[in-house]
């Protein structure tokens, strides 16, 4: 009887589909797909639509993230429409089809033929059918009509989590959508657009949403693009094994010119040599068989606006050409035979590229290493709380020297324990993680008896470790210490060590970093089933211990247990039985000669002053420092610590007029992060802080307050009394921009050139879909 219901459900809903549809195609025609047309003047466009496009439409609608797949940070992401399906689903069981824009289907008519539907108008070319026919019309005409309600919060009925259920109306469902959810409209749960602006966007759909031809790329970019294309396809065996190591590391970069800074190029895989149109090589993961004779690494042109949470700028110029050059061609080695490219081997680095010079390969990662931890911070795999609490809130990044490193016997080293060094990604969509995972214990286990027995004896040749061992940025590169911070299910990584001294803090040693680009980037798969995405997720658990263990190993051996027992309070008896013997085999590291009774504090402080001379002046933290005249104040903002700090948004951003911006972060306090569960059982509000910064940290912030200079002592004096919810309600009654402030759009836009023009080297468009509603 039960199954009966639902099939007369679904019959009865395909039934208004079907009306929907007749009436539309009786009226303007049947649907014809839209393709990207070429020639037509874009200046219009280009210059008055897409901006509005970008600046209430694409921060809610970019990346894979994007609501109902509608990527508006590219137009042919409009072109291509919605899907009812969800990239991001925790729950299945078998991967999903491939949707990425620009890579898995060449036209509309093919993304129609993935389920995708149009949200411009697809029939006759009318006014009339142009707006009737668009769901993106219907949707902010239905915003116009009917306006967010009066009041501070929304009311329950607008659902904000990330997992939320998507409603995904065609244009053929959008009358009963629109009955059922009058309040809907786009922008969603943010005030409708100022009516200028709707005027203008409805003008555009009205007479044909029409985009022109695509910019091309500068004619002053070619003779750049043709040197370096060069570059990534000598012909030689050497050549291709290097370039497909740089390829499979920077494939989501955003390749930039210096002499033309807003235009990104992204390095593809191309069956076509340079000269020829590139025809691009589409596979799962970046190191998958590409199935043809020959790879070429081409520069494709990415006309995609730019986003805050994906764009990972990184620069070609003769400097870069040239590290590259003395890495990995002037080196004394050989490259008899390319890998393959089954997953055994491609999966696993240590094994793929073991002949190419170990040094170099670690000095390439360093040399970029925010842009290297940026990936996973930035790539697919950080959304979602699930993804992100394997990570402490707030940490410390430092490196071990390449100066260190032998690359004769490391090499060696490192080639007899590829074995132990294997990833899940080998195992792709497997059904198995229980097992899978057990098997990569057993192999991390095999290789950190291994590693200390070969740092003992590496230890016992050169004497006594001091703080060489610690990368100084070679006395000029900033990315010499980095700072990691959670904000719940979104992450950041910046230059520099900001905030207070944090719980724990990393240091990452090449084969470290290595491992975690080919567990959470190169070979983390978004579309996979439910068990690669545990598997990647508790294989972390390894790499975050790792990282730890080897701060820990430079303080005094007497002090040790004592510090990782406070980062593991309530861990489960395997987790503490892993640490035990863990600490049992830590070699002798110690680099500081310590003289208080607080060495955690003691050795940051060393570290700090360490890394100093290559982050002075840094163009990178420079933007993040407070200004003189602040100081003080936003230092006493930053020491709220306990239940105020716990009532404080995860991430918000502070708009100070005549100032500039700023960031505040909440570190959320856990007795471990080493259970995938019950996270909220973990929490230890009272042990919460503030992380305050100059500039805009997060991609996805919480929310927006607007205080004047004069006004800062008052806020600060509020923030650090809160003791209830309703305290933070008044709080956010006096400086708030909540969703529903009339002021948003405006309080957005400036917040947005603010962001420009104090970090103009990574500023985008931020996300507004974790903006909160209290």
């Amino acid at each position: 009887m039960k199954n009966r219901s639902i099939a007369l459900i679904l019959f009865l809903l395909s039934g208004c589909v079907a009306i929907g549809a007749s009436s539309l195609d009786t009226r303007f025609g049947k649907p014809e797909p839209r393709e990207m047309s070429s020639g037509k003047d874009a200046s219009h466009y280009q210059s008055e639509v897409k901006p509005l496009i970008e600046a209430r439409c694409t921060v809610c609608h970019g990346c894979y993230d994007a609501p109902c797949q509608l990527k508006m940070d590219a137009d042919l992401g409009l072109l291509r429409g919605a899907s009812k399906e969800k990239v991001y689903d925790g729950t299945r069981l078998f991967g999903a089809e491939l949707t990425r824009l620009f890579t898995d289907a060449d036209s509309t008519r093919q993304w129609r033929e993935k389920d995708f539907y149009p949200v411009l108008n697809e029939r006759q070319n009318t006014p009339k059918a142009n707006l009737e026919g668009s769901v993106m019309a219907r949707m902010l005409k239905l915003k116009q009509a009917h306006p967010l309600p009066e009041g501070e919060v929304l009311p329950e009925s607008f659902d904000f989590s990330t997992d939320r259920e998507q409603y995904c109306p065609t244009v053929e469902e959008f009358e009963d959508f629109a009955q059922d959810y009058p309040l809907w409209g786009m922008p969603y749960g943010l005030p409708g657009l100022p009516e200028q602006e709707q005027d203008k966007l409805l003008s555009w759909v009205r007479t044909g949403a029409s985009f022109g031809a695509q910019p091309a790329v500068p004619a002053e970019l070619l003779p750049h693009l043709e040197r370096w294309e060069d570059f990534f396809n000598g012909p030689s065996l050497r050549a291709q094994l290097v370039n497909r190591y740089l390829y499979e590391h920077l494939f989501l970069a955003s390749l930039r010119f210096e002499n033309a800074p807003d235009v990104t190029f992204k390095l593809v895989r191309s069956s076509t040599p340079p000269g020829q149109p590139i025809k691009r090589i589409t596979t799962r993961r970046p190191f998958d068989d590409p199935k043809v004779e020959r790879v070429y690494y081409r520069l494709w042109h990415d006309p995609s606006s730019r986003l805050a949470k994906t764009f990972m700028p990184y620069a070609l110029n003769h400097e870069r050409m040239d590290k590259w050059q003395r890495w990995f061609y002037d080196a004394d080695y050989m490259v008899s035979k390319l890998p393959g490219y089954g997953a055994e081997v491609a999966a696993n680095p240590f094994a793929s590229f073991a002949q190419l010079p170990i040094d170099s390969r670690y000095r390439f990662l360093l040399d970029e290493a925010e842009f290297t931890i940026m990936n996973f911070i930035k790539g697919p795999v950080c959304r979602g709380q699930i993804a992100l609490n394997v990570i402490e809130d707030h940490f410390w990044v430092f490196f071990v020297s390449p100066n260190t490193m032998n690359p004769v016997t490391d090499g060696e080293f490192f080639e007899r324990n590829a074995d132990h060094l294997r990833l899940p990604a080998e195992a792709g969509n497997t059904f198995r993680p229980v097992s899978r995972w057990m098997e990569y214990a057993s192999l991390q286990e095999g290789y950190l008896k291994a590693k200390a027995e070969y740092i003992r004896e590496r230890a016992d040749r050169l004497g006594r470790i001091d703080m060489q061992l610690i990368w100084d940025g070679s006395g000029h590169n900033d990315n010499s210490a980095l700072t990691i911070l959670r904000h719940n299910d979104s992450a950041s990584v910046v230059r520099g060590m900001i905030g207070p001294n944090p719980k724990t803090a990393w240091l990452i040693d090449y084969p470290l970093l290595e491992r975690i680009h080919y567990l959470l980037v190169a070979g983390f798969d978004v579309y996979g089933n439910v068990s690669h995405q545990l598997l990647s997720r508790l294989y972390m658990d390894f790499l975050r211990i790792e990282g730890e263990m080897n701060f820990v190993a430079l303080l005094p051996e007497t002090e040790q247990n004592a510090i990782i027992k406070s980062w593991y309070r309530g861990a489960e008896d395997d987790i503490n039985s892993y640490l035990n013997r863990y600490l049992d085999q830590l070699p002798p590291t110690q680099v500081v000669d310590y003289q208080t009774d607080t060495p955690k504090a003691e050795l940051l402080q060393a570290l700090a002053q360490h890394v100093a001379p290559s982050q002075a002046d840094s163009p990178h933290i420079a933007p993040l420092q407070w200004p003189e005249p602040l100081a003080k104040a936003l230092g006493q903002l930053q020491s709220t610590q306990g239940v105020a700090a716990s009532l404080m948004p995860e991430a918000s951003v502070l708009l100070m007029p005549d100032e500039g911006v700023f960031s505040l972060m909440r570190t959320s306090a856990h007795s471990n992060v080493a259970s995938l569960f019950s996270e909220q059982d973990r929490r230890r509000p009272q042990e919460d802080q503030l992380v305050v910064t100059a500039g805009i940290v997060p991609a996805y912030p919480n929310t927006f307050w607007r205080v004047d200079k004069g006004q800062l002592p008052q806020f600060i004096a509020q923030v650090q009394k809160l003791e209830t919810e309703a305290d933070y309600r008044r709080l956010k009654e006096s400086f708030g921009i909540g969703r529903n402030h009339p002021q948003f759009w405006e309080i957005s836009d400036q917040i947005h050139r603010d962001f420009a023009q104090q970090q103009p080297a990574s500023a985008g468009l931020l996300d507004y879909n974790r903006l909160e509603n209290r």
